[in-house]
């Protein structure tokens, strides 16, 4: 549980922030796209999960339909200055792909909610010592209420409700299905933008919706098409 927290939380979380921080997001976005991919290599070393063509070919549909999305909020910035930042958004991808592949052996012996709370508890103590000082500094009686709102929907909502999810899925699920599900992250964001009036339905977001439901439909349906 100390090794998952260190990947799926400790190495996970600091790299994406700070990679966020020097890079872009529509950067962010695209390198991202490739976790599904890093997780089926993972599956294949440490699991022995058989990697089929059916599996391999629906990530890549679902990854062209992410980039469709992606790519039509603007273009991505690979030049010399966000280097390091796209490194570590990489890495990133890296570790929390090899999190969903280690956190699948616990699934067997303990419940989604034990794993959440020791993996968090030792993700506390390994972080500490990274954030103390920022945190120390901080000036949280200026924050407005907004903030604070949005503090704590990414606590409860985007960190804890989204952990715990991910590990019960695990229990029925492959980590190949689960990481699939990733490619549906920009489509929901484009729904709901289009929800809140803030962007428009077009002709690319119904072909990337189709590709990514593809997909997600090709990498859960493997075992019957193989």
């Amino acid at each position: 549980m100390a090794l998952c927290s260190v990947f799926g939380v400790v190495i996970n979380q600091i790299l994406f922030f700070e990679g966020l921080n020097l890079s872009t997001p529509v950067n962010a976005s695209i390198i991202m796209t490739v976790t599904p991919i890093l997780i089926l290599i993972f599956s294949y070393f440490i699991l022995k999960e058989e990697i089929i063509g059916v599996k391999i070919f629906g990530i890549m549909v679902g990854g062209a339909g992410a980039l469709m999305i992606v790519l039509s909020a603007g273009a991505g910035d690979f030049r010399s200055n966000t280097l390091l930042g796209n490194f570590m958004i990489l890495m990133n991808a890296c570790s929390w792909a090899l999190y969903l592949v280690l956190v699948k052996s616990l699934m067997g012996k303990y419940d989604s909610l034990t794993i959440m709370k020791w993996i968090f508890f030792f993700g506390f103590i390994m972080i500490t010592p990274f954030s103390f000082s920022i945190t120390a500094s901080s000036s949280f009686a200026k924050l407005p209420f907004y903030i604070w709102m949005s503090i704590l929907f990414v606590v409860f909502i985007n960190t804890s409700l989204a952990y715990y999810l991910i590990n019960y899925s695990l229990k029925t699920v492959s980590p190949n299905i689960n990481g699939i599900y990733i490619y549906l992250q920009p489509l929901v964001a484009s729904l709901v933008a289009i929800i809140f009036r803030n962007d428009t339905f077009t002709v690319i977001d119904l072909t990337a919706a189709v590709l990514i439901m593809a997909g997600v439909y090709l990498v859960t349906r493997q075992r019957k098409l193989r």
